[in-house]
């Protein structure tokens, strides 16, 4: 069976961070899609769907750092099947994303308040000078030109 999802969208409220007894970190929060279409009719219509996702581990930490309410996000992940019981004993149950990878989008000004998002930059390969090749010693001969053949 494959289990894929891939959204894009805007982030429905500010990241729940929270560590396990190891140490792993956990975060939630909600993604909303929008889509647009046309009726029958020709009205314009859009609908909003809504689904909690959890990231674990240091895109985590990342989300909680840089993202918040409103920060538009690609992710991708797989779909998740949850189910509890509530206060009143009611089974509930819903669908939830499990995040593998997570793409910040938009500006860096959008992701984080007072655009404090700083990337450090990525290490520039620094061009490697080819060794000099040591010269062979090529030793002088006494050839006559009258002694070779061509």
């Amino acid at each position: 069976m494959y289990n894929r999802v891939i959204m894009v969208g805007n982030l429905t409220r500010d990241i729940e961070l929270r560590y396990t007894s190891s140490g792993m970190a956990i975060a939630k929060t909600g993604i909303a899609t929008n889509r647009r279409y046309k009726t029958q009719s020709g009205e314009q219509k859009e609908e909003t769907c809504f689904i909690d996702i959890t990231l674990f581990g240091r895109a985590a930490e990342v989300a909680n750092q840089y993202l918040r309410r409103g920060s538009k996000v690609l992710i991708e992940g797989r779909l998740v099947y949850e189910t509890w019981t509530d206060q009143n004993g009611n089974r509930r149950s819903k669908h939830s994303i499990s995040v593998d990878t997570m793409q910040m989008l938009g500006s860096r000004e959008e992701a984080a308040p007072g655009g404090a998002y700083e990337q450090p930059p990525a290490p520039q390969p620094q061009p490697k000078e080819a060794p000099t090749p040591p010269k062979p010693e090529i030793p002088e001969l006494d050839i006559n030109d009258d002694d070779i053949p061509f």
